[in-house]
């Protein structure tokens, strides 16, 4: 077997490596093979002998190589990084040395996930997601087992079982799949008003990010840091992207799941391939716990968030993801999180969500990775010495020596002893009370911090958050389902209810005002400033008869700045230019879609630009691209294609801008700059908000 043997950290997380190349295919036992396409047989038309132990050995494992999938987030992506504290601003806090410590880099895996799906279904639909973070630290492995939602469905994990059960396909006809629009997910909803605040974080933009690499990560529950004296700080993470939280809209979801059911996990693997490693930077909310009953709702209500207004997000560190897996199976799928992986310094609170998840990651990872040996799986392996008692067992990897499984013991020496340092003391609590089956009254409130989220949005996304409500209830055929949602609705906000109850036929119901006339910008995504453009994707759209020389120009200028540039055109291979030189296509215009770009530049040309409009796909491919918000430029007669396409009149005296569309005059020998220029600022504010494409058909 190839084992890499310079770095070894690296051999103990990516264990042994098997190379195939320049070697021979073997059996399991390692016995060479010369044929593997025809079973051992007597004769030619005769039967297959039972001593054919390389048939036999390759089926069976075949028929064994699935193993069951998780109940939730199954379908996801992962890849190995880095991670390293700023300096050791948390050294008052936390006697955690990864979080500490910046002379030390901490080897991760992150796993991203959607939540409600099956490996099969898409990666955009709209669903919470999965931000799990495996830190190999020198004292242990830590999890960080997180969403890109800083809230959670329900209060207490007893209730876990009923919401997956509720938003999983419908157990009678298994539809519909990876989707929340149903009945019997709202019916919870509406019986379970402490859904709510999650359930507006679903309805917006939140749930459909536009790539891992642009979304926000957090750790939900409040947990605690403790000092090397024992003292606790209670602690909420956040997780914040380097190049800005994005989302998509809705329609254009719905059509890449069509035209790339793969978009967020090819993404992500794409971007680190080619050297684009995502960033986030790694912040933390810190409460005395002197100030544990200061806020209007309780710290261990995994339903609240701490806004930041109140408590500020200070930033202690920073993750870079570098590594795409090697085997996804390996990797990627057996890898196992679990809440309860903390390391000294990082302990616990008494959120009942947290307790029960402390309890049910570990089961679950039993079941699912056969037995209690996963942790020797070469993805789960710490960096730290394993030392244990624990042996046997299915998936056992490890050769104990020595006579003792126990401790104590005088017959081994009394091996492995107990260390004095270093070790994992727990926070020490004092509780007692009586044993109950009741919910303390500070976690009563389901309404004020949903109105808090209403009341932060912009105007777009308050709109977008309407027209989900009524995109899902108007799936819901139970319409005394729809009204309770509705009258909840109205308890967080008239003007919300209203208008979801318009768009469902319903009355609005009767409502005492919103909830809270509190905001918090943090919340929106929206918030005006421009953002890194590296690895975004532009559809240059050309044909024979190309002005190449001014395409050329802008397509280096967006490459100088990072951002990636597709051509396409109505077939492969190469364009004939009126430089007589060669434009090389990416791709047929037909096999792509505008959904998969974040902008669009319509090369000019007269001979280009007739064969443009001549093609529906490509008149649709700019009117779709306008219709979601996005970025256009169009060079020389290349703007007759966005009138073509049905788009407003533009000038094409001067290089303008109007409502995100960059033009140009109609020149060959037009400055490429003051375009590229034009189309970069508009790329870093990821949409033209204040576009108004209600009447665009696409």
């Amino acid at each position: 077997m190839a084992r890499q043997t310079d770095d070894p950290k690296h051999i103990r997380l990516a264990g042994d490596r098997i190379d195939p190349s320049d070697r021979h295919l073997t059996t399991q036992q390692g016995v060479r093979i010369d044929d593997t396409d025809n079973s051992l047989s007597v004769g030619d038309r005769g039967p297959t002998l039972l001593e054919d132990f390389h048939t036999r050995e390759k089926l069976t494992h075949f028929d064994h190589e699935r193993i069951p999938e998780r109940v939730v987030h199954a379908r996801g992506a992962g890849a190995y990084g880095t991670f390293r504290a700023y300096d050791d601003r948390l050294a008052g806090y936390t006697c955690a040395r990864f979080l500490t410590d910046p002379d030390v880099e901490t080897p991760v895996f992150v796993r991203f996930s959607t939540v409600a799906g099956s490996r099969g279904s898409a990666d955009t639909v709209r669903d919470v997601r999965g931000f799990a973070t495996k830190f190999y630290t020198e004292q242990g492995n830590y999890d960080l087992v997180g969403n890109n939602f800083p809230v959670f469905f329900i209060q207490d994990g007893i209730k876990f079982p009923d919401l997956v059960h509720a938003v999983k396909p419908e157990p009678d006809n298994e539809i519909p799949q990876a989707q929340s629009a149903h009945d019997t997910f709202w019916d919870f909803v509406s019986l379970q008003p402490e859904t709510l605040h999650t359930v507006m974080w679903l309805m917006s933009d939140r749930a459909l990010p536009r790539s891992y690499r642009m979304m926000q990560g957090f750790g939900v529950h409040t947990f605690r840091l403790v000092d090397a004296q024992g003292r606790g700080t209670f602690v909420k993470f956040h997780w914040r992207p380097k190049l800005g939280t994005h989302s998509l809209i809705w329609e254009e979801c719905q059509k890449v799941a069509g035209a790339d059911p793969d978009f967020n996990r090819r993404d992500l693997w794409d971007a680190i391939a080619g050297g684009d490693y995502p960033e986030w930077e790694l912040g933390v909310q810190l409460v005395d716990e002197a100030d544990e009953s200061a806020f209007d709702f309780d710290l261990l209500d995994a339903t609240k968030i701490i806004p930041e207004e109140q408590v500020p997000v200070r930033p202690v560190g920073r993750m870079v993801l570098n590594r795409n897996p090697d085997n996804f199976f390996a990797e990627t799928e057996q890898v196992a999180f679990h809440t309860a992986n903390v390391v000294p310094g990082i302990d616990f609170t008494n959120d009942p969500l947290l307790q029960a998840r402390n309890f049910s990651y570990l089961d679950t990872q039993l079941i699912r990775l056969g037995g209690p040996n996963f942790s020797q799986l070469p993805v789960n392996r710490p960096v730290a010495d394993v030392v244990s008692n624990q042996r046997d067992g299915y998936g056992q990897q490890r050769i104990h020596v020595g006579r003792t499984s126990y401790s104590d013991n005088a017959i081994g020496g009394g091996c492995p002893a107990m260390a004095d340092e270093g070790t994992y003391r727990h926070y020490a609590e004092r509780v007692e009370g009586h044993k109950i089956r009741r919910r303390s009254e500070s976690f009563a409130d389901h309404y004020s911090q949903c109105s808090l989220f209403w009341n932060s949005m912009t105007e777009p996304e308050a709109d977008h958050i309407v027209a989900a409500f009524r995109f899902e209830l108007g799936k819901v055929r139970e319409e005394l389902v729809r009204v309770r949602v509705v009258d909840h609705l109205g308890r967080i906000d008239p003007t919300l209810a209203e208008r979801v109850a318009a768009g469902l036929g319903l009355p609005a119901p009767k409502s005492d005002g919103p909830a809270t006339e509190e905001r918090s910008p943090a919340l929106s995504q929206i918030r005006g400033e421009a953002c890194p453009v590296q690895t975004r994707k532009v559809a240059v759209l050309a044909a024979d008869g190309v002005d190449a020389e001014t395409v050329r120009g802008v397509i280096t200028l967006l490459h100088d700045r990072g951002v990636v540039t597709e051509i396409l055109g109505p077939h492969e291979g190469g364009l004939e230019a009126t430089d007589g030189a060669a434009l090389d296509v990416d791709r047929a215009i037909d096999t792509m879609a505008s959904v998969l770009y974040d902008a669009v530049l319509v090369a000019g040309g007269a001979g280009s630009t007739e064969t443009l409009q001549s093609d529906g796909y490509a008149t649709h491919f700019v009117a779709e691209a306008y219709r979601h918000l996005k970025p256009i430029a169009a060079l020389g007669e290349g703007t007759e294609l966005l009138a073509h396409a049905g788009l407003p009149a533009v000038d094409t005296a001067t290089v303008t801008k109007v409502t995100g569309v960059v033009t140009a005059p109609d020149s060959a020998s037009v400055d490429p700059a003051p375009i590229a220029e034009e189309l970069l600022e508009l790329l870093s504010h990821h949409r033209v908000w204040d576009r108004d494409a209600s009447s665009v058909p696409a």
